[in-house]
Order: structure tokens, then sequence, then C-alpha cells
């Protein structure tokens, strides 16, 4: 069975207003966690992992953060050279690090690409000033065309591009301008997401006060069908709701293990692990990390085993987002028999033993899932 590896890194320069995720800036850090210490942590744990999942090769690596290029590209190499020699790389493995367009340099892609990397996700998010600058972005727009082209000449031969859509302030023009600009840059792959105002954020404080106004479901309806018009007319396929690919071989391998519910391990403060039906999350804090580490014990928090109901609920929730949709004998009856009705809404489509979303469909998503469900 595949095994991922994902490595957080939870290091950013500064912390954007939408972003949820465990990532924290330098002054944020305290005592006892460090950037320069890092690498060697994570190490620790990918030691551990080994010794707990046995001879197991990995077939997918992802730098995740955070800002993974945060870290000298040494230390990323170090940290998947220690992955191959505790576990093993599967001949062909993808490896992927996501970074950030004024988070790198010709000279540090370059270390990254003859270490081993070989997929990079560079988080554009927008072409449009006033859109980053809502987003707390700090990049230049025209930075991103320039970190594509040395990715290229490093020898990067899957380049991807995250974008958002529906910040607040962003017309139909400036998703348009960003779509254009991502496309002209040529990349294998475009991740497009619609914002989500998530608690607890800058962003959502600034919703709640009034200054900024909640994202409009119709308009990220609409944002959505451009971005899927642009993209297919480019030549990208969308192979899920959200991901679009030049081909089968730009699709992101690692974010499947995920989707189609394989076996991953999350090495890193708050990483999220599964292995054989079991889920695991290890303590947030790097702080608290490295403590463990240190002290040779186990960085895990919490955990839970999942029954086969809950593993059935999730491949319903993740596989139909898929191109390749969902197999039928996956429901149970009230489900299966509620799929003629979808087929008649037209937001699927049923095609021998399996059932995929239609454009229309993947834009209710959601609600399609519901009806499997209920």
């Amino acid at each position: 069975m595949s095994l991922g590896c994902y490595v957080h890194v939870p290091f950013c320069r500064v912390r954007c207003g939408y972003c949820d995720f465990n990532t924290y800036t330098a002054t944020e850090l305290g005592g006892g966690a460090s950037q320069a210490a890092y690498a060697d942590q994570a190490i620790g744990e990918i030691r551990r992992a080994a010794g707990v999942l046995g001879p197991r090769r990995v077939d997918t690596v992802f730098f995740g953060g955070g800002t993974p290029t945060m870290l000298p590209a040494t230390d990323l190499v170090r940290m998947l050279a220690a992955i191959d020699q505790e576990l093993g790389l599967a001949e062909g493995a993808e490896v992927t690090t996501e970074a950030n367009p004024d988070s790198v340099t010709p000279q540090s892609l370059g270390e990254l690409r003859a270490g081993g990397v070989n997929r990079i996700s560079f988080g554009m998010q927008s072409a449009v000033p006033h859109v980053l600058a809502t987003l707390d972005r700090t990049h230049d727009p025209d930075r991103v065309a320039k970190a594509v082209g040395w990715a290229r000449e490093a020898g990067f031969q899957q380049v991807s591009l995250d974008l958002i859509y529906g910040t607040p302030g962003e017309s139909v023009a400036d998703w348009r301008a960003s779509l254009e600009a991502a496309l002209a840059c040529g990349p294998d792959h475009v991740s497009a997401y619609s914002l989500i105002v998530e608690e607890g954020t800058a962003l959502a404080r600034r919703v709640r006060s009034g200054e900024l106004p909640m994202p409009d479901e119709d308009d990220l309806a609409d944002k959505y069908l451009i971005a899927d018009d642009l993209l297919e007319a480019s030549g990208l396929h969308w192979y899920e709701v959200s991901n679009w690919a030049r081909d089968e071989a730009s699709r992101c391998q690692h974010n499947r293990l995920y989707w189609t519910s394989a076996d991953w391990w999350g090495i890193g403060p708050g990483a999220h692990s599964h292995v054989g039906g079991r889920r695991w999350w290890n303590v947030k804090h790097p702080r608290a990390y490295a403590a463990r580490i240190l002290a040779d014990s186990s960085p895990e928090l919490g955990s839970e085993s999942l029954d086969e109901e809950t593993r059935r609920v999730e491949r319903v929730l993740l596989e139909i987002r898929l191109v390749e949709g969902l197999p039928v004998d996956v429901l149970e009856v009230a489900g299966r028999n509620r799929v003629p009705r979808l087929v008649e809404r037209g937001l699927v489509t049923a095609d021998g033993d399996r059932i995929v979303l239609t454009l229309e469909g993947r834009l209710l998503a959601d609600a399609v899932v519901r009806d499997l469900l209920s």
C-alpha cells in the first residue's frame, strides 16, 4: 500500500490574515524552539517513524507549512535524505515543497532540485496588488514569473501555482487577471481555492467588525466557472474539484493519498498522520514538539481509530471530488436510490458502477454529499 510522508515546517516571515494553519513567526516562537534546530528535530521523528513502520517504501514526500523554504535548502535536503535512509524512497517518488515566490533564489532552487526535490508549488494567490494586500501577502506579483523561471532553469519539470478567489474587494476582472498571469507562467498544475473565513483569524475579526464583507456565494461560483473555463482552454484539466493538471503525470500524487484514505505519516508540530485506519496528531507548538523530541519521547498528542462507518463516510466526502468519481457500492441503499435524482438534476453522471460530478455538481459538491449520505 502507498505511503506518503508529510513534513510540516511551521515557520513564516509574516502571518497571513486568512491563514489558520499551525504556523509561527520568529517573534512568536519563544524559548525552546528554533528554526536553526528544526531539521534535526524532524529527523528525530523520522527515525521514530521508521522504528514504528518497519520497512515501508515512501512514494510521496510533501514539505508544507508554513513556508518550508524559510529553512535553508540544505535543511530540506537533509530531511529528505533522512526519509530515504530511514524508510527508503520509492523509485520515481514525488517530492514536493511549497514555497513563497519571495522565499526562493536561483541558488536555493538549484540546491533543492539537486537534493531530490522534483516538484514545487508556489503560493501565488493573486496577481493583483490590492488583493494581495487584503490577504496580507507580501510578495511582488512580478516575482512569481521570475520564481517559476528559476525553477525551470534548476530542472523542475513539475511546477504548480496556488490561487485564492473571493477575497473581499476582488472584482471579476481582478480574478481573470490573476488566472491569466498564472497561465502566462506555463504551470503544469494549478490549485484554485475559494477564500474561507476561518474562525480565530485576523480576517475573521475584520469581517466581524464590518471592515470587510463576507465572500459572496454567487461571486465564488462565478469565479470558479471562469477558472474552469480558462484553465481547461489552456490545457489544464480538472482532476479534483479545486485542482487542474496538464496531464496525469502532473497531478499531485501526495494529495491523492489524502483523497483516497491511503497511509501517510506527518512529521512536525501539529502534523496529522493516518496509518492502517488509525489517525493521530502531534503537539502543536514548536516548543512543545522540540521538548518531546529532545526527550526521546513521542510527539503524539491524541489519536482515534476509525471504524468502518467513519471510513465509508470519509470515502464519500473525498472520492466524490475526484474526476474518477465515487464507486456506487460505497453508498448505502438510501444513497444509491438518490443517484437517479442527482443525475436528473444534472449534478452527477452515472457510468456503470461510478458516479462523477458534473461542472454544476462541482459547484454544489457539499450538497451532493449531503444527499448521498442522508
